[in-house]
């Protein structure tokens, strides 16, 4: 009986010893490819990340990545408040948001993932689809507010500006752009999604409509044919060569589209888990081939442009 107990407690003692180990509140209970975590997205790449999201769970059965899709505005602020560990934009972090996260020992890791462009887009009655940039610039600077203006022939009357949202960084882009420290003019307003922005110009004659051409950019996807179907794409003139194009892959790949952008995955994990994990992955070969399906121009693979001559 005694060695029974002996063997018992010898068992038992350092089991609970080691149980007991790590129970602190700094205990990680992920990997790489494996845990549950959320993270927050431009609404601008929902349906890229949608995508990368599904193949990379396929892969990896023990991971779960919950993704909530928000306005730039509102992914930042929560980033900056710990509310999430790793968000997707179209823009680094500022200096000052560089700064704050280090008094907090926190080194955030951006990746860049992709190359995408802002999409101007008319409605289907709308026969003017050729913009110069001078004319993109006056739009916003409230220059130019009337299709009259491109176009004396045309029925159409006062222009109506539509973006996703005040808070996005589509809004934030065409400032920068545009160097425009004040408001935008009286005509343009903004809606809540990409997918609002599309609804209100197939309805509106009048309407421009600036988007994320990731809603537009994959012709095997459902929702981006119905999109273009329900739309026409402005060509807008390259400044440099007076050369008109729109936003598609190759025009994106050579440079010669004057609206392109990045696309950041940034992390602020302090140990090397599913964030990582999946910035890895998207950023890898197989995350990079779904870029390049999805109609945007992989940042971390080699692209070859070909040219079909009839």
């Amino acid at each position: 009986m005694r060695n029974i107990q002996k063997l018992f407690l010898f068992i038992i003692i350092p089991t609970i010893i080691i149980s007991g180990c790590g129970q602190g509140g700094n205990k990680i209970t992920e990997t790489t490819t494996a845990g549950n975590i959320k993270i927050y997205v431009d609404e601008s790449y929902q349906l890229l990340l949608d995508t990368e999201i599904y193949t990379f769970q396929s892969l990896y059965k023990y991971a779960k990545i919950n993704p909530t899709y928000k306005p730039e505005g509102l992914l930042i602020k929560d980033f900056m408040n710990d509310s999430v560990r790793t968000i997707v934009i179209n823009r680094k972090l500022t200096k000052n948001e560089e700064d704050v996260l280090k008094s907090k020992s926190i080194i955030p890791r951006i990746t860049r993932v992709a190359y995408d462009a802002l999409a101007f887009i008319i409605n289907n009655n709308n026969h003017d689809s050729l913009l110069n940039y001078k004319q993109i610039e006056d739009i916003f600077n409230g220059n130019l507010n009337q299709w009259k203006q491109i176009n004396q022939k045309t029925l159409l009357k006062d222009m109506v500006v539509v973006f996703d949202n005040n808070n996005s960084g589509n809004v934030r882009y065409i400032k920068e752009k545009f160097n425009i420290k004040q408001s935008f003019p009286a005509n343009c307003f903004a809606v809540n999604s990409n997918q609002e922005v599309i609804n209100y110009v197939e309805k509106n004659e009048n309407a421009l409509g600036i988007i994320s051409v990731n809603w537009i950019s994959d012709s095997d996807d459902s929702v981006s044919i119905n999109f273009m179907k329900r739309t026409k794409i402005v060509a807008i003139e390259n400044p440099s060569s007076g050369v008109f194009t729109k936003p598609y892959q190759g025009y994106i790949a050579e440079g010669s589209y004057p609206f392109i952008r990045d696309v950041y995955m940034i992390c602020r994990e302090t140990f090397t888990g599913l964030g990582d994990g999946f910035i890895q992955f998207v950023a890898g070969d197989q995350g990079q081939r779904i870029v390049l399906k999805s109609g945007l121009v992989p940042a971390t693979m080699p692209v070859r442009l070909i040219e079909v001559k009839r």
